[in-house]
């Protein structure tokens, strides 16, 4: 009997303040899964809008250089490839009502990973894409006007240069820290339910 006595002792005198209670838990994964569903959709809306404003200018205009044609062409590549994997990552999403705490860590860290082949991959072959398919595209408009030619194509570099080195990286961090942040939450209850 004494040994329970000291099990109760320990079990009361453990601090438990900082710890998420059941409800805020199930707030976090609902707040988590909403967000980035949220996310997913508006992604795949808008490439596909993309796609379909750029091809229907293609379909409409009639345009003396295949480079237009091209440049189009890759920007609705690059808008379809975009939209097909947000696809593919909302059936994740979707299950992800019923995890338990092992599951959702489970889950953050494969998200983890998903975004690292997001940014390090999926999106620099997309920015690729749409970055040729841009210049491509801009191409016949101004290519008689040497004025305009430097002009659009230095706005369209610099532009391209402070998405590519300041904008992705920055978010790329701020995507993570979220995760780690949501990550070391559940780890913390983790560790002191064992």
């Amino acid at each position: 009997m004494d040994n329970l006595d000291d099990l109760k002792a320990i079990w009361h005198t453990a601090k438990t303040d900082n710890l998420p209670s059941s409800k805020e838990m199930v707030q976090l994964i609902r707040k988590f899964r909403n967000e980035k569903l949220r996310n997913k959709w508006l992604m795949i809306l808008l490439t596909t809008l993309i796609a379909l404003l750029i091809g229907g200018v293609l379909c409409i205009s009639h345009f003396k250089l295949f480079t237009t044609y091209l440049g189009g062409a890759m920007i609705m590549a690059g808008c379809g490839m975009l939209a097909v994997d947000n696809v593919k990552s909302l059936k994740r999403f979707y299950q992800l009502d019923d995890y338990s705490n092992v599951d959702f860590l489970a889950f953050i860290e494969q998200t983890r990973l998903n975004q690292i082949r997001y940014y390090k991959k999926t999106m620099a072959i997309f920015a690729s894409l749409c970055t040729v398919g841009w210049a491509l595209y801009m191409y016949e408009p101004i290519y008689k006007l040497p004025v305009w030619f430097y002009s659009i194509y230095s706005i369209i570099l610099t532009y391209l240069a402070i998405m590519w080195f300041v904008v992705s990286p920055r978010t790329f961090k701020k995507d993570q820290e979220k995760l780690e942040a949501t990550r070391q939450r559940i780890e913390k209850l983790l560790n002191q339910l064992k």
